[in-house]
């Protein structure tokens, strides 16, 4: 967090907000639905396209701050499965962006210490896709100071699907009755290594989308108007501040602003 504050102009909103946190309760994992790239763009009376390049200077902007402020994961909603019903123009122009943009921020994750993950299904996109993800995974798997894992032809629903045909997999090998099955179990064949505390979607919208919906269950949510293009660090220590004034019960006692993490 000290980093991020020695960015931050004395006396501005920015400085303001980063006062009201407390260093120690920051989420462990931030998720982020990443909506309203159109919307931004037709505002702007551009085609809908040209919001998604401007998108990406909020992730960039997101991945630094994140970075800086010391989250440990961050997880962004990038593709779903059903954007491939979007018009073919839109999702070839997405791979292509996709596929410029690895080259050119992979460096710069480098410099600020993320690994970058890719979770999805992976393995139904194109060859020449996949190499360029495999690269950036490759190229930036020795970093350690944050993970950010990118969902890309994901679904919800498919990653449960998924980890229970693992998990079936699993105990058939080794004997194991499915009736001693434990969520546990199933929590260990999860794209996610951890379940997100704080979830921040953009543009408004009320629905998870069928985003990390086993992880999100007892997820904070945070909804904010703004759309994703102009979602910037004042907008994340809004919500990063709501989000400690939380009462998280978990089905039990309060605990205001407690990681998940924290309580396993």
């Amino acid at each position: 967090m000290h980093e991020l504050e020695t960015l931050i102009e004395p006396g501005s909103p920015d400085a303001f907000l980063l006062r009201q946190l407390d260093p120690n309760r920051l989420p462990k994992h931030v998720a982020i639905i990443m909506d309203g790239n159109g919307r931004w763009a037709n505002r702007q009376g551009k085609a809908r396209i040209a919001g998604h390049p401007a998108g990406v200077e909020a992730v960039r902007a997101t991945v630094e701050n994140c970075a800086r402020l010391g989250i440990p994961t961050l997880t962004l909603y990038a593709f779903s499965s059903e954007n491939w019903r979007r018009p073919r123009v839109e999702v070839t122009m997405l791979m292509r962006l996709l596929q410029q943009c690895l080259r050119r921020e992979v460096p710069l994750l480098n410099r600020n210490g993320v690994r970058l993950r890719f979770i999805g299904r992976l393995e139904a996109l194109s060859a020449e896709i996949r190499k360029a993800l495999d690269y950036a995974v490759t190229a930036t798997a020795h970093n350690q100071r944050m993970t950010l894992n990118v969902a890309f032809n994901y679904g919800g629903r498919a990653e449960i699907v998924d980890a229970l045909r693992s998990v079936v997999r699993e105990f058939m090998g080794l004997g194991r009755p499915l009736d001693t099955l434990t969520e546990a179990d199933v929590a260990r064949h999860l794209y996610t290594d951890s379940d997100p505390d704080l979830l921040i979607r953009t543009s408004g919208e009320m629905r998870l989308s069928n985003f990390l919906l086993w992880q999100m269950a007892y997820t904070e949510i945070f909804v904010t108007d703004t759309l994703w293009p102009d979602f910037n660090r004042t907008h994340l220590l809004e919500a990063l501040v709501a989000y400690q004034r939380r009462q998280r019960r978990f089905g039990g006692v309060e605990t205001v602003g407690v990681p998940v993490s924290a309580l396993a």
